[in-house]
């Protein structure tokens, strides 16, 4: 069982996501940084789908009741475990009493935590993820708060080969990058709507990440972007990643809980290898957009997920599992 006692700014339930009622306006939600998410839950000894804590901005104070396992990945945050420093992208034990603190954040945005067993609330229509806008999932559909009781999943963890001295310090030394981030996108279904201008705009500019960004949006400000003439459009399908220019220019990138359609012309999608770092971009990063053709979004993200299956398949080895 987990106590917690501070919430951090906004600490929620997440998996993988709640596929399959899209079409009924239920985004997939999940895990904002999917990368960080599978890592976190791979050191653990846990399958991949348990649900975490992703936590935002600064991290919350929990109290363990039982002897497990845990690991934090994602951005730059100071954790300690009973008042200790805590490595991040490393497995650490902890017993009943021990108390662990995940505070501000240095680098990146959001950290995941994840248990031995995962975070055991009831799944809703097939997912633990806590989806705020319609309060669903995690605790009661809302963000961790103060007196919370979290239970903790079974685990069929086995004692590593070695102590637990081992993890993914080489990751996480290159993990987030700097404050500019560039992002491969592919032109979205309404680029040739934009004027010849707004469509080398878009591409040459650097846009910055404002406060107003959440699970929903990433809403960037910098050169306004024209279409050649308005006209109205009927609302279609838009998905994590989707770059969507409302009527002030100010491009957004629709991120894990965003709405199933939307009305505004979508100048571009970002390539699902760079997702990941958008989960990542905190108010004041910048972005700098990159074309990217189709087929070679779709290459970049089949090599970035088998390089992550080569590293959960080391990890498990250091479990003693099959790889």
């Amino acid at each position: 069982m987990i106590e917690v006692m501070e919430g951090g700014f906004f600490t929620t339930v997440q998996d993988s996501g709640r596929f399959g009622y899209r079409h009924a306006g239920v985004p997939v939600g999940g895990a904002m940084d999917a990368s960080a998410y599978r890592l976190a839950n791979a050191l653990v000894g846990n399958c991949g789908d348990e649900a975490v804590l992703e936590a935002t901005m600064a991290g919350p104070t929990i109290r363990f009741h039982a002897e497990t396992v845990i690991a934090i990945c994602g951005g730059e945050f100071s954790c300690a475990l009973n008042g200790q420093p805590l490595a991040l992208w490393k497995p650490a034990a902890v017993k009943p009493g021990d108390v662990l603190e995940i505070g501000a954040c240095r680098a990146g945005w959001r950290a995941y935590m994840a248990v031995a067993g995962g975070i055991d609330v009831p799944p809703v229509m097939g997912s633990r993820s806590t989806y705020v806008p319609a309060q669903l999932g995690g605790v009661s559909g809302r963000p961790l708060r103060r007196g919370d009781v979290l239970k903790i999943g079974a685990s069929n963890l086995v004692s590593p080969s070695r102590p637990l001295h081992w993890g993914l310090s080489r990751l996480a030394s290159r993990y987030i990058g700097g404050k500019t981030k560039t992002v491969r996108a592919v032109p979205g279904p309404e680029y040739d709507e934009f004027t010849p201008a707004s469509r080398r705009e878009f591409f040459a500019a650097r846009y910055e990440v404002t406060p107003q960004s959440d699970r929903i949006g990433c809403r960037l400000a910098g050169p306004a972007l024209v279409r050649a003439r308005e006209k109205e459009m009927v609302s279609d399908t838009v998905v994590f990643g989707t770059v969507q220019v409302p009527s002030s220019g100010q491009p957004i990138v629709l991120m894990a809980d965003s709405q199933t359609t939307g009305g505004y012309p979508r100048i571009a999608q970002v390539a699902a290898v760079d997702l990941p770092l958008l989960a990542q971009a905190r108010p004041g990063d910048h972005i700098e957009f990159q074309p990217i053709a189709p087929e070679e979004a779709a290459r970049l993200y089949i090599e970035q997920q088998r390089r992550l299956d080569r590293w959960v398949a080391a990890i498990r080895r250091q479990w003693g599992e099959e790889s």
